[in-house]
């Protein structure tokens, strides 16, 4: 496993493949592309040394020797990884590759790599990877709302006023504020539309 070409602005790429003359064309791509990636000669070094609690985009080769680049897929999405699987294929592996595009990878690319399918596969691998941690987050803020809190977001949402609310639920105008305060802050909301928005994505 190594590492090259840090970057702050852009989502850390992993490499796993087995053909060490594939893996260096790829990463000098990489290089040029701005994205800092680690090399991983197998899918069992992958999945015991890689952060995949932590969003990123892997490039995963579909023949190797002992768990393959499926068998890995399959890992990942056991685990809830949120990493953008690009899938990368030799002559006559297409049609695993679309197999692998069925169940989540973001898209596939033939060896060898041209530069332009990837900087596009790995712009929407990225965008994908953020998504996907972004909801995990917004769903572990939600798992932290009382039953209360979850009641009044649902009324929040259906565009009731702390009156009203107050008057559905029997409590005071003055509870409902601070139930209000506390799943805006929860959530992570800034104002009520932006609690509806969030509310709705979780539903």
């Amino acid at each position: 496993m190594t590492a090259d070409n840090p970057s702050s602005h852009r989502l850390p790429v992993h490499l796993v493949d087995d053909d060490a003359g594939v893996a260096d064309a790829c990463r000098y791509l990489l290089a040029e592309l701005d994205h800092a990636v680690t090399y991983w000669s197998s899918g069992e070094a992958f999945l015991a040394g890689a952060k995949l609690d932590e969003p990123a985009i892997v490039l995963l080769d579909m023949r190797m020797p002992g768990l393959d680049g499926a068998g890995v897929h399959a890992e990942l999405r056991q685990r809830e990884a949120c990493l953008g699987v690009i899938i990368l294929t030799g002559h006559g592996d297409i049609d695993m590759a679309v197999e692998q595009m069925k169940v989540g990878a973001i898209d596939f690319l033939q060896k060898p790599v041209a530069a332009a399918a990837l900087a596009a596969a790995l712009e929407t691998a990225g965008q994908r990877a953020r998504q996907c941690a972004a909801e995990r987050d917004l769903a572990h803020r939600a798992a932290a709302l009382s039953a209360r809190e979850r009641e009044i977001a649902d009324l929040i949402c259906r565009g009731l006023t702390n009156r009203d609310i107050g008057t559905a639920l029997s409590i005071a105008v003055r509870t409902v504020e601070v139930h209000r305060a506390r799943v805006v802050d929860k959530l992570g909301a800034t104002n009520s539309a932006e609690l509806a928005a969030l509310w709705q994505r979780l539903q």
